[in-house]
């Protein structure tokens, strides 16, 4: 079935590393609201000719309402194009109630969030056996609120990697409250700029470092943090998906002589 309104997620900034879905759907149409601030434009020229396109860094959440609304009236379909993946700091809930309350039909497709794009320029695994088997995605309290229990502090205490977003403005604070929660100052960190965009920068330090990095290469916003042992790992130990003595599903372990079976 047809949707009236569609969010897509246009991925860290590269034209390319958007979904063949959601570049589809950019191509059919009718009307394009898209995140000025972050998208990449280039992802524009997917539309078709005649498309009407709106920068909704310039918008209330009223006036992408009314002209989604306005839109579906007349039976044209709606591109709603964020950055990365909608689902992450993406202000899709509050649309998609509003939609629900007029009656518009609506969908999601994902996208390559920046703490993907930036593990691929910086050729990173964030979940390495003996290192850590999980990912922290989270940012620091600013115009928009962070539970008490998501507090910086109670992440750092697991020691885990850590991907912070919409944090580059309060590095000093950040670093402070990593090292309270429990990550050492020697801890890897890295700052990626614009991840995957021309223009990407990316610096690796140690943790103690970050604000002077940020500060020595004029990093002031459009940043993701990396924080944990497996940004620079030392040490750790291989995956048994592909170990020769592990029998999976789909391959027997390898016998004594060091054949497969």
């Amino acid at each position: 079935m047809i949707k009236q309104v569609y969010f897509v997620g246009a991925g860290p900034g590269a034209a390319d590393l958007i979904t063949l879905r959601g570049k589809r759907i950019i191509e059919g149409s009718d009307v394009i609201i898209y995140a000025g601030s972050l998208v990449n434009p280039e992802l524009l020229n997917y539309a078709k000719q005649g498309v009407e396109i709106y920068n909704s860094a310039y918008m209330t959440l009223e006036q992408v309402l009314e002209v989604m609304k306005k839109s579906a009236e007349a039976g044209l379909t709606v591109c709603r194009l964020h950055t990365g993946d909608p689902s992450l700091y993406g202000a899709v809930r509050e649309q998609m109630d509003a939609l629900d309350e007029l009656g518009i039909s609506y969908e999601s497709c994902p996208g390559v969030s920046a703490a993907f794009g930036a593990a691929a320029a910086m050729d990173i695994e964030y979940t390495l056996p003996g290192i850590s088997q999980s990912l922290v995605i989270t940012r620091m309290a600013g115009s928009t609120a962070v539970p008490p229990k998501e507090n910086i502090e109670s992440w750092a205490s697991h020691g885990a990697t850590m991907a912070i977003y919409l944090s580059t403005g309060m590095l000093g604070e950040l670093t402070e409250r990593l090292i309270a929660g429990g990550y050492s100052a020697d801890t890897p960190a890295a700052i990626i700029y614009k991840a995957t965009w021309p223009d990407e920068e990316y610096y690796r330090c140690r943790l103690s470092e970050l604000e002077k990095t940020a500060a020595d290469h004029g990093i002031t916003r459009t940043a993701l943090i990396l924080v944990g042992e497996a940004i620079a790992p030392k040490d750790y130990e291989k995956s048994k998906l592909y170990d020769r003595d592990f029998e999976t599903e789909f391959r027997p372990a390898a016998s004594g002589s060091g054949s497969v079976k």
